[in-house]
């Protein structure tokens, strides 16, 4: 698959702490490395969560608070070249399929061990892989998001996932050779292999702390004490504690890595910190080193103060969600009600007063970096008057719509939540809709009411891509029956085929090309409005070395020194 070449971002430093910090946690010492270039006693960094992580087992999880840690641990197949879409070796060296695509071939690197002291090897990858497969229960698989986008289907279908199985069988051949067959060619590899919720963890492990053991439902799901105590896999960190009353979790070098060497920090510590200002005073003050997602309006405040702000280039897509099964569905399934919330939405007045420098408003739901994105799609551009005729039209005017949005996070695509859903729904009051707002927390049942209970009739959400495929962005959002949106088999329009013909074009033109049908099959219907294309940054200060700004928010701390 041809991959996105992105502008390697220059490095940034982390700034050292200068004493005793708020948290308790030790002094920095001197970076020293040995001769060989592997670890050295480094000290400590202490980094600033917009949130708090779901728990540690990726396979159940989708989102980015979680994937920061967990990437610091757990080694996927295949990674991405730092700063970059790019693919790299990771724990598979080499990669190569089949001439009809549903083979992979996965050439293993050799001396690696997980954190546990138990060996890597290709019966650890076909027991990832079968684990995945075999799956049980209806409340496990539906939080296995991007398995379920991915592979389509489990060996037997309990939850929302009702596809096919992409997945037929994973043998070892030897110690370093894993054979990955597929039911049929899928143009998200090998890139979908990057995954974070694809990451490589120690049966042994996932066997003794029970990790499939994933009980209750809705809003009140109960994960096995593997994803909150014991994440065991390869990677330059591992898990130390997580203390949750305090919202700080802790890593500490993992001594017997290989991948591609022990980390140069003796500990990495996230601190959850869900108000951006408030990450901004922790760093003025040196309890933190550095944080995500700082608010656009202070970009230069703080390179006024030192710091150093990485704005990465944009990768990602915010929209507002429509639930055509949601409280007002009978309206919302009327494509001039959808038509009216899009052409009431002043998107070029949000871009210039919400978002950071470069920013663009969003004309579809595939940024304009990703291969399938297509300038020749139908447009909602800002027109008030337009919008109110439609609801007239469409006998809607006056109507109130369930209007929900997220709280305690800030997200890649959105800033500022409640500063986004007040600009949108003050558009949406200047057409004459009723506005019901609807505000709760991020990991407190937020992504579970709106992607999975369907609550809502409007929300806030986004997306950070994780390689350079469409199908990553619409497959993801638009592929098959999802309650977030409330389409279903008989009403997306030939959406669903149009996707999938797309996901199964060879790789290039073909592949290209039949996305950007989809692309302009989806603007159409309007199932949902994209708003914008923001570019996210993250701020660091000017004494640690070695972070590199990552377009898929994928920033690694293993080669992070303090200076």
């Amino acid at each position: 698959m041809q991959q996105l070449r992105l502008t390697r971002t220059r490095r940034a430093a982390l700034i050292g702490l200068a004493g005793a910090l708020a948290v308790s946690l030790s002094a920095c010492a001197e970076s020293k490395r040995d001769e060989s270039g592997g670890g050295g006693s480094g000290g400590t960094m202490v980094f600033g969560n917009t949130g708090n992580p779901k728990m540690f087992d990726p396979i159940f999880n989708d989102e980015g608070e979680t994937f920061r840690i967990t990437r610091q641990m757990l080694d996927t197949l295949i990674q991405n070249k730092p700063g970059t879409a790019d693919l790299a070796p990771s724990l598979a060296t080499k990669w190569t399929p089949s001439n009809d695509g549903k083979t992979w071939t996965f050439d293993l690197k050799q001396g690696v061990k997980f954190s546990d002291g138990t060996a890597f090897d290709a019966k650890a990858v076909c027991f990832n892989f079968d684990r995945w497969y075999n799956m049980k229960g209806a409340t496990a698989q539906s939080q296995m998001i991007y398995y379920g986008d991915v592979f389509e289907g489990f060996k037997n279908n309990e939850g929302t996932t009702k596809g096919q199985p992409v997945y037929q069988s994973c043998e070892a051949k030897d110690d370093h050779t894993a054979v990955l067959n597929l039911t049929r060619a899928k143009g998200a590899f090998p890139a979908a292999f990057t995954l974070p919720s694809f990451a490589i963890q120690s049966p042994t492990a996932l066997q003794k702390y029970n990790a499939d053991k994933v009980t209750g439902s809705g809003t009140s799901i109960t994960y096995p004490e593997y994803g909150y105590k014991h994440p065991t896999g390869t990677g330059p960190f591992k898990f130390e504690s997580w203390d949750q009353g305090n919202g700080q979790i802790t890593l500490v070098r993992n001594e017997t890595s290989t991948m591609p060497q022990p980390a140069k920090l003796d500990k990495l510590v996230f601190k959850v910190i869900p108000d951006e200002n408030a990450r901004k005073q922790a760093l003025k003050a040196g309890d933190i080193n550095g944080y995500d997602f700082p608010a656009p309006a202070d970009y230069g405040l703080l390179r006024n103060d030192g710091e150093q702000v990485l704005i990465r280039p944009s990768f990602n897509v915010l929209y507002l969600g429509i639930n055509q099964a949601g409280p007002n569905g009978a309206k919302l399934q009327n494509p001039k009600v959808r038509q009216a919330l899009a052409y009431g939405i002043n998107r070029e007045q949000f871009v210039r007063s919400k978002l950071a420098e470069g920013s663009e408003v969003a004309t579809e739901f595939v940024p304009k970096a990703i291969n399938g994105y297509t300038d020749d799609v139908t447009k909602y551009p800002y027109d008030k008057e337009r919008a109110k005729q439609l609801l007239k039209e469409a006998g809607a005017e006056g109507m109130t719509l369930k209007f929900y949005y997220p709280t305690e996070v800030t997200r890649p695509y959105m800033p500022n939540p409640a500063d986004t859903y007040t600009a949108i729904s003050e558009d949406l009051k200047a057409i004459g809709i009723n506005v019901q707002p609807v505000a709760e927390s991020w990991n407190g049942g937020y992504k579970d009411d709106v992607q999975q209970n369907g609550k809502q009739d409007i929300h806030l959400l986004g997306w950070t891509g994780d390689y350079n495929d469409a199908g990553n962005f619409v497959g993801t959002f638009f592929g098959r029956p999802k309650p977030e949106f409330g389409l279903t088999d008989q009403n997306n329009q030939g959406i669903f085929k149009a996707l999938a013909d797309a996901d199964a074009a060879p790789a290039g033109a073909a592949h290209t090309k039949a996305y950007q049908e989809a692309n302009k099959k989806i603007m159409e219907y309007l199932p949902a409005i994209p708003i914008a294309y923001p570019t996210p940054a993250i701020v660091v200060g000017p004494k640690i070395k070695g972070v590199v700004a990552s377009p898929l928010t994928d920033e690694r701390f293993d080669n992070v020194t303090i200076g």
